[in-house]
C-alpha cells in the first residue's frame, strides 16, 4: 500500500499558495485494509475514507467509465491493481494530475508543471468530453488564476456544447460554481471562457446576449472585483442590465440575499448619479429599505459605483446619512402616534433633504 498526496493541495504548492484542502489517494489497498487501520468511510459513490487522526480525506485509486449522458453517469472501479497514473488520469487538468510521494518527490505523468508554470489550463485526457462540470471548474480555474485555455481543450469543451452534454447541468452546480468563479480574482475571465466554447448561451442566455448588445457589463464586473469580494455585490453587478433576471434567479435557485440585492441594483443603480428632488431621494432610500437595513445598502452603493463606472456615491450615501439622523423615537417623544408617526418622521426626513 501507498499513499501519494493529490489534487489542488499538490498545484497550490507550486505556486507558494497556501492550501486548506488536502486530498490524499491510496494505491494497492482494499476497503478492508483501511477498515483495520481506523479509518472511517464516508463515499457513497466510490471508496473514500477519513483519516482517524487528521480526517483528511484518502480516496482508493479508481478509475471511471462513462455509462450515461450527465456527471453523474460513471462506472467506478476501485481495486488495488489500479495505478497512480491510472488514477490521474481520469483528472480533469493536468494541473491537477499531479502527485507527490512519502518523500515529497513530485510525480507529474502528464506534464503538469510545466502547463502551470506556462500558465496552461489542458485537458488530461480525451474523457475530458464526458463531465460537463469539467466546462465549469476550467472556466473558474481560468478566472482564479488568470491562465489561457489550451486549443485543443477548448476545441473538446466546444464539442460538448454541441453534442448537448452541457445541457446536462443542474442547477445546483451551476450556481455553485458560478459563486466561486465571482469569488476569484478576474471573475470577468469566467463568462468569457463560458462563451468563447457556446457554453454561455445555454446556461446563461440572458448574460450571453449582454455581449452582443455591446454592453460593457464584465468591464464593470472587473471595476467591481477591485473594490469588493463580495459575491451578492458581484452577482448584482453581472445582472445589473439582464433582461430576464427573475427567471435567471428561478432556474438556478438563487439564494434571497444575492436575488434581491439583484434586484435593487438593477432597478435603483442610476438614481445614486442624479440629481434628485427630496421627496424622490426618500422614495428611493425607502423603496432600498436603507434605514432598516444599512448593511445591504452599503452593498448596494459599491454595486452602483461598479454599474456606472464612478467614483463611490459619496454624495447619495451622504443623504442616507442625513435623513436616518431622525428616528421614530424621536418623533415617539413628541407625541405622535399611529399613522401620524410615519407621516411625522417622514416630513423630517424629507426637512433633513432640503
Amino acid at each position: 500500500m501507498k499513499i501519494y498526496q493529490v489534487g489542488g493541495a499538490v498545484r497550490d504548492k507550486y505556486q507558494d499558495h497556501p492550501s486548506k484542502d488536502k486530498d490524499w489517494v491510496v494505491v494497492g489497498a482494499t476497503p478492508e485494509m483501511l477498515l483495520k487501520l481506523g479509518y472511517t468511510p464516508v463515499g457513497r459513490d466510490f471508496p473514500v475514507f477519513l483519516h482517524p487522526e487528521t480526517h483528511e480525506e484518502y480516496a482508493l485509486a479508481r478509475t471511471e467509465r462513462k455509462t450515461k449522458p450527465g456527471y453523474t453517469g460513471f462506472t467506478v472501479y476501485a481495486a488495488p491493481d489500479v495505478t497512480l497514473e491510472d488514477d490521474l488520469q481520469r483528472r480533469d487538468l493536468t494541473i491537477n494530475a499531479m502527485a507527490l510521494d512519502s518523500d515529497g518527490q513530485l510525480i507529474d505523468p502528464y506534464n503538469g508543471l510545466a502547463d502551470l508554470r506556462a500558465g496552461i489550463l489542458r485537458h488530461v485526457s480525451p474523457a475530458f468530453v464526458e463531465d460537463p462540470v469539467r466546462i465549469l471548474r476550467l472556466a473558474r480555474f481560468a478566472a482564479r488564476f488568470g491562465f489561457r485555455v489550451a486549443e485543443e481543450t477548448l476545441a473538446l469543451m466546444i464539442e460538448m456544447v454541441n453534442n448537448g452534454e452541457v445541457d446536462a447541468l443542474v442547477a445546483e452546480r451551476v450556481w455553485q460554481e458560478t459563486v466561486r468563479a465571482l469569488d476569484a480574482q478576474k471573475p470577468q475571465i469566467f463568462f468569457e471562457v463560458l462563451r468563447n466554447c457556446g457554453a454561455l448561451a445555454r446556461i446563461f442566455p440572458e448574460i450571453d446576449h449582454l455581449f452582443t448588445v455591446g454592453g460593457t457589463v464584465m468591464q464593470s464586473l472587473q471595476q467591481a472585483r477591485q473594490i469588493t469580494s463580495d459575491n451578492q455585490v458581484l452577482f448584482a453587478v453581472l445582472t445589473h442590465s439582464v433582461e430576464g433576471l427573475e427567471a435567471l434567479c428561478q432556474r438556478y435557485r438563487v439564494p434571497s440575499q444575492h436575488h434581491d440585492l439583484a434586484v435593487l441594483v438593477a432597478r435603483y443603480h442610476r438614481h445614486c448619479y442624479r440629481e434628485l428632488s427630496p421627496e424622490t431621494l426618500l422614495n428611493t432610500l425607502q423603496s432600498l429599505d436603507a434605514f432598516r437595513r444599512p448593511q445591504r445598502f452599503e452593498q448596494f452603493l459599491l454595486a452602483a459605483q461598479a454599474c456606472n463606472n464612478q467614483t463611490y456615491p459619496e454624495r447619495f450615501h451622504r443623504a442616507f446619512e442625513l435623513a436616518r439622523q431622525v428616528d421614530v423615537a424621536a418623533v415617539l417623544a413628541d407625541g405622535f402616534q399611529g399613522a401620524a408617526i410615519g407621516e411625522e418622521l417622514r416630513r423630517r426626513r424629507e426637512a433633513y433633504l432640503q
